[in-house]
């Protein structure tokens, strides 16, 4: 069963006035939400108030939606055009602050990289593999918005090229192309490091 096969009950119940339906919808996804509004606006500060802003509005748009796409897809639009606002509204760009490095969720990339690479390992390849997890990191970081949204889609969240090109509102051609350069801009930058490395075996 798909997460929209397991969410269309829970939709219905919302449009027929059922509050506690939609609560269970904002648990099944507010962590991946804020992981994404996280990663637009890089300060862990914001993120809770545009967070509640994005699920206040999808509660109100919720009769509208016809299920032509996954609830998360839809939902993800929401996240992106609240966060888009939010730093309008506050006429800034977005920054990377210190609580938002100290901040990072646990299920985020680096995290999950840090896990992968270091288990079993010793703490020279420990120490290595937390290097690079820090560096694909920072890479992604100095990406431009579009970019760094597409490849956080694709590579974090796991959506489809038709979901992103949904999301981001623009055509699939768009997106496969941000996100060949968003992997060509983290490879380019992720090269001298991982060359030192190599080097350092022999």
């Amino acid at each position: 069963m798909t997460a929209t096969d397991v969410d269309a009950p829970l939709i219905e119940r919302v449009k027929n006035g059922d509050v506690k339906a939609f609560e269970m919808l904002v648990v099944k996804y507010q962590r991946r939400i804020e992981r994404l509004i996280g990663r637009m606006v890089r300060d862990v500060d914001l993120v809770p108030d545009i967070a509640q802003e994005t699920f206040i509005r999808a509660y109100r748009a919720i009769p509208q939606f016809r299920g032509d796409s996954a609830f998360y897809t839809w939902l993800y639009r929401i996240a992106v055009n609240t966060a888009k606002k939010a730093l309008v509204d506050l006429k800034r760009d977005p920054i990377v602050t210190e609580s938002a490095r100290m901040g990072r969720d646990d299920d985020d990339e680096t995290s999950r990289v840090e896990t992968e690479l270091s288990h079993g390992e010793t703490p020279e390849a420990m120490l290595a593999s937390k290097e690079i997890a820090t560096a694909v990191n920072a890479s992604i970081e100095a990406l431009s918005e579009d970019l760094r949204q597409a490849i956080t889609l694709r590579e974090i969240e796991g959506l489809s090229y038709e979901e992103i090109a949904e999301v981001m509102n623009c055509p699939i051609g768009t997106v496969r192309s941000r996100i060949f350069r968003a992997r060509e801009a983290i490879a380019l930058r992720l090269r001298p490091l991982l060359d030192t490395r190599e080097g350092e075996r022999w």
